[in-house]
């Protein structure tokens, strides 16, 4: 395998070994995704791989792209040169596919004008995806029953785009089962010049967010419309582990109640204004006391309030959490009456400015983000530590988290009032409902709680 050029970073993606015969194997996975930013080596990864694969074993792949005019503009000219590069004998290279003695062919289509050829194409072993961040949620509807054969994978590689892109969101924020998920940057690329190490740092020197998105894989949000923005919740990851402030505290547990459906539940941990821990299941209507079980447990561990979603499904969450003997809980009533409302925000009366309790907690997280973001972007240490947020980076489905809180878009109702875009209007945009977001600021929102008796705990003017 010392001929065989792969990025040594990525050998748990693949687990390569030899088999008996000393042929090359790997794990399977039905969906192999490889995404980041430029000069990250996803393309030559997946071109060497799969050269090397039709060398020894009899595989037909299907090379597709959304736009593709010409053979040129396919990763036709990466796979002809990796055979070149490897040195390996068998393959003919044609005008516009590519063949191997023992069976094995690539060949490669623009999925929009040909969509009816990948439609009727037989036994491909390996469908891969380039530039995918172009697919439609229809065009993957044509693409995935068409790799059908036992044992098929389907490979995906893109330069992130946008957080709401039908690819980003269902391959990497919501993979499907039976996936593998890398993201791969130019500083785990051993093979990168010189050259190109030049101009990226000098474009990080210069224009250090379309840095992070170009080089480092970070995808764009509607920064004017959403209500938390990207940057501001990249800067809160790890701060507590580089500031004097103390940010624990009370520890808290934001449990999002899944309703119906596809629905997932979620709760985030927090240790005061530090974000500790991330959890999503699935759970359904028959399943809720399963649910507040597993949230008993997570909070026990830390002596934790609950804050849980009271609409809904979750309205027997308090009770059912008192029948389990677990006192320290708070419902959380997204529609319900402002905290303070006659308080002055940005110089209006909450009351005026907020929709609803969820718009006022939503936009006070947000705050506490920004603040993250200028005092340690810059420098502004004028903030006390509850007015700050941290998110440590060993949260487990961080990249959804962060995608999650930087999605919603602002909105008003009809008194002019800001809220927070509907699960409706989402689900319009393609996207599933935030639960660990909403978890998350349920988790950051203790201030909007208070405990009124020992055993039962209820929200400000609810």
């Amino acid at each position: 395998m010392s001929s065989y050029p792969l990025n040594p970073n990525l050998k748990p993606f693949w687990n390569w070994r030899l088999d008996k015969a000393s042929k090359l194997v790997y794990d399977y996975f039905r969906v192999r995704t490889l995404y980041g930013g430029r000069s990250s080596s996803k393309t030559h990864e997946y071109a060497s791989a799969g050269v090397k694969i039709a060398s020894e074993h009899k595989t037909r792949f299907l090379c597709v792209r959304r736009f593709q005019n010409k053979i040129k503009e396919s990763v036709y000219t990466v796979v002809k040169n990796k055979i070149d590069h490897l040195g390996l004998s068998g393959f003919d290279v044609q005008a516009s596919s590519i063949y191997h003695n023992n069976g094995s062919e690539f060949v490669f289509y623009g999925i929009e004008r040909n969509i009816d050829e990948i439609k009727s194409f037989e036994g491909a072993d390996i469908l891969w995806i380039e530039e995918a961040h172009n697919l439609t949620s229809d065009q993957w509807d044509i693409l995935e029953p068409t790799i059908r054969k036992e044992g098929s994978e389907i490979w995906i590689s893109f330069n992130p785009k946008y957080t709401n892109d039908f690819i980003y969101q269902n391959f990497v924020i919501h993979p499907p089962e039976g996936s593998i998920v890398r993201l791969i940057n130019y500083d785990e690329n051993g093979y990168i010049s010189n050259t190109m190490m030049k101009v990226i740092n000098d474009l990080k020197s210069k224009d250090y967010d379309k840095y992070l998105h170009v080089y480092k894989g970070q995808p764009l949000s509607d920064e004017e419309q959403v209500i938390i923005k990207r940057s501001f919740i990249e800067a809160a990851l790890d701060f507590h582990l580089e500031t004097d402030l103390e940010l624990g505290g009370k520890n808290t547990v934001g449990y999002d109640v899944a309703d119906s459906g596809d629905d997932l539940n979620a709760t985030v941990s927090a240790n005061g204004s530090i974000a500790i821990k991330c959890d999503e299941w699935k759970g359904g209507e028959d399943e809720l006391r399963k649910s507040a079980k597993r949230v008993k447990l997570t909070a026990s561990k830390n002596d934790a309030r609950i804050i849980y979603d009271s609409i809904g499904v979750g309205a027997g969450t308090g009770s059912t959490l008192k029948d389990l003997s677990y006192y320290d809980y708070a419902p959380f009533n997204a529609g319900g009456k402002i905290v303070k409302p006659n308080r002055k925000y940005e110089g209006i009366k909450q009351k005026e400015y907020f929709s609803n309790l969820k718009a006022q907690a939503w936009w006070l997280v947000a705050d506490r983000l920004r603040n993250t973001y200028d005092y340690r972007v810059n420098g502004n240490k004028n903030y006390k530590a509850d007015e700050l947020i941290s998110i440590s980076s060993d949260i487990k489905g961080l990249e959804s988290l962060i995608s999650e809180l930087a999605t919603p878009y602002k909105d008003f109702d009809k008194a002019g009032r800001v809220k927070v875009e509907s699960k409706e209007d989402l689900k319009k945009r393609g996207i599933k409902s935030p639960n660990k977001a909403d978890a998350f600021i349920m988790a950051l929102s203790i201030s909007l709680v208070r405990q009124s008796k020992v055993t039962e705990l209820n929200i400000i003017g609810f």
